[in-house]
């Protein structure tokens, strides 16, 4: 479709050095109709590709927010890993990443729990993280983690639960 635009919009060109040469205004018209042409189909062809978009981002968004309800759940994870045909699939994907609140990020940042992240993995995780299994995992702050760009895990949510104890220590 580009090719088809790109010949038009020469064609525009050609057609307008005409009308200038030989002084004709028909030429110029004719110039104006291959552009308008060419605008027509850059404005089609921009619909078509947002329309197939449109539908890929909203499943994704569905798909977000049903791996959050199942994540929430926690035994409805581990049961779908060990589903018959999953061949571990949710086991060897990064876990997404625990929607933290505000308050709680103010507490957490400043903590010095313990937390355990795996080399090379965007998350941090609390010792009882069914995804961590049998990966080799390093024990820091979670106010290390925060700062080395780490993200709290959605299966175990550190970040939750350290708040939570935290403000139960305070009370």
């Amino acid at each position: 479709m580009l090719y088809i635009v790109l010949v038009l919009v020469l064609g525009a060109l050609g057609l307008l050095v005409a009308a200038l040469v030989t002084g004709s205004s028909l030429w110029a018209w004719i110039s104006i109709g291959c552009s308008a042409a060419a605008a027509l189909l850059l404005v089609v062809d921009w619909l078509r590709r947002r329309g197939k978009q449109e539908p890929a981002g909203e499943a994704a968004e569905v798909t977000t927010a049903t791996g959050q309800g199942e994540d929430a759940g926690g035994p409805a994870t581990e049961g779908e890993s060990a589903a018959p045909g999953s061949d571990g699939d949710e086991l060897d994907r990064d876990p997404d990443e625990e929607e933290t609140d505000a308050a709680d990020l103010l507490i957490v940042s400043e903590l010095q729990d313990e937390v355990l992240v795996v080399d090379e993995h965007p998350r941090y995780h609390l010792e009882v993280c069914s995804w961590l299994a049998d990966r080799d995992t390093l024990p820091i702050s979670v106010a290390e983690a925060r700062e080395l760009g780490f993200t709290p895990c959605a299966r175990c949510g550190p970040d939750g639960r350290l708040a939570a104890q935290h403000r139960s220590a305070s009370t």
